[in-house]
């Protein structure tokens, strides 16, 4: 019944017709429903639509919605071990009791919606390809914890080890702290693996030397590097530029030319 209604609206209501806008069509298709399509013997029903309309349908009609009807994309994802589904480009945190699960993603212009078994389990403002939109609850504990780690704590973190410590991870931050926080937070976490007064004398060693990176700090440690005296380094003497000798006449002075003489008994032209 609907393949006929949708070939009647194309044959009799938009056949051979051309519209400026869609204003333009809408206003030729609310006068064909009312003047034609409305007014005519319906085929099954044997009945005229818009009478049939005012008797019973009228009274049963509801509200529209409050807000428009919002185009809906739909699309099965797995809950990743990092608590997020890919969609789009994007990343959508989910509650991490779900993890390896699919869940249905739907999304619209402006948001994107997670279901486990058709129940609500997440809601997220849409993001751009690349994006994160993450929620504090969806991650586990110990997930938490780590993002709690800001560049702040780690400064703070190190000045409870150490003033050793505290100048290596205020130099490996440098003026970058989003980028190498991830290296402040395994310097740190080394501490519980060996104790802070290793972690103090292993900054120590690596200060000295320049080398402010947490491979260096590990090496460090794990070759007992820390427990040696700390290495003494020789210092350069500077480089002395060489002085240009200055003469206070011209070398021409002490080398006369042979033939200035015979320039001088040439008479101008």
């Amino acid at each position: 019944m609907e393949q006929g209604g949708v070939h009647y609206v194309k044959r009799n209501a938009l056949a051979g017709g051309t519209f400026r806008d869609i204003q333009d069509a809408n206003r030729h298709l609310r006068r064909w429903c009312l003047e034609i399509a409305g007014r005519r013997v319906h085929g099954t029903t044997k009945r005229i639509p818009l009478e049939v309309f005012e008797e019973l349908e009228r009274a049963a009609l509801q509200p529209l919605p409050p807000t428009p009807w919002e185009l809906t994309e739909w699309k099965r994802a797995k809950l990743h071990p990092d608590c997020h589904v890919i969609f789009g480009g994007a990343y959508y945190s989910g509650p991490h009791r779900l993890i390896g699960e699919r869940l249905w993603v739907g999304a619209t212009a402006w948001k994107v919606e997670l279901f486990h078994e058709h129940m609500l389990v997440a809601t997220h403002r849409r993001a751009r390809p690349g994006q994160r939109r993450t929620l504090q609850d969806h991650l586990p504990p110990d997930k938490v914890q780590f993002l709690m780690q800001t560049p702040t704590w780690c400064r703070e973190r190190a000045a409870e080890v150490g003033p050793a410590c505290g100048e290596f991870i205020e130099t490996l931050l440098g003026d970058r702290p989003l980028d190498r926080l991830r290296s402040a937070q395994g310097v740190l976490r080394l501490a519980q693996r060996f104790g802070a007064p290793r972690l103090e004398a292993a900054c120590a060693r690596a200060t000295v030397v320049g080398e402010y990176r947490y491979h260096t700090i590990k090496t460090i440690l794990t070759k007992s590097l820390d427990q040696q005296p700390l290495p003494t380094l020789i210092p350069v003497a500077p480089v002395v530029p060489a002085i240009m000798p200055c003469y206070a006449r011209p070398w021409t002075t002490f080398f006369p030319d042979p033939g200035a003489e015979d320039r001088r008994s040439v008479p101008w032209n």
